[in-house]
Formats: C-alpha cells, sequence, structure tokens
C-alpha cells in the first residue's frame, strides 16, 4: 500500500435488502484497486453481499455548526410531517 495514493471511502452491504454501510477507507491507485482492497480489509469473512468505494475527496459532507441553518427550516413546513393524517390502525412504520 502507498500512503501516497488516493484515499477511497468503503461502504458494505451485509444483506441484500440492507443499505450499505460506512466501514472504513483504504488508499489505493484506482478504483479497481480499492474495490479488491476493500473486499480484502473489509470482507474477509464473507460479511458482505456488496461493496462501494468512493473517493474521499469526492464526498461534501454538512458541518455540525450549521446544523440550523440546513435542518430547522424544515420545521415551518408542516406539511411535511404526518401530523395532518389519519394513521390506520395496521400500520405499523412511517
Amino acid at each position: 500500500m502507498n500512503r501516497n495514493w488516493p484515499l477511497w471511502e468503503v461502504f458494505v452491504r451485509a444483506k441484500n435488502g440492507l443499505s450499505h454501510r460506512h466501514v472504513g477507507s483504504v488508499h489505493a491507485a484506482d478504483a479497481r484497486m480499492a474495490i479488491e482492497a476493500a473486499r480484502d480489509v473489509y470482507t474477509r469473512r464473507m460479511e458482505g453481499v456488496s461493496l462501494w468505494v468512493v473517493p474521499s475527496n469526492a464526498i461534501t459532507a454538512s458541518d455540525p455548526k450549521e446544523h440550523a441553518d440546513l435542518f430547522e427550516p424544515a420545521e415551518d413546513k408542516v406539511y411535511r410531517h404526518p401530523t395532518f393524517y389519519a394513521i390506520p390502525d395496521n400500520v405499523k412504520n412511517i
């Protein structure tokens, strides 16, 4: 492994039907090498059915300090919340 290679974030799906989940990172020269390194490091015991690798520098995340600006305005859009609807008794989760 060469630390000068780009860093890739690794996501594994444990079973079909589940979401991919971030499990760690690998350094690799290209996408194919990143997939193979991720397989070797994160699915040695057949833990996954699918891998995603994404260049770390391609990921953009919100800053926790921006929470109020990003998420609180949604509270004034009450139509986005199911509080105005009668939920049938047989519906367990929304």
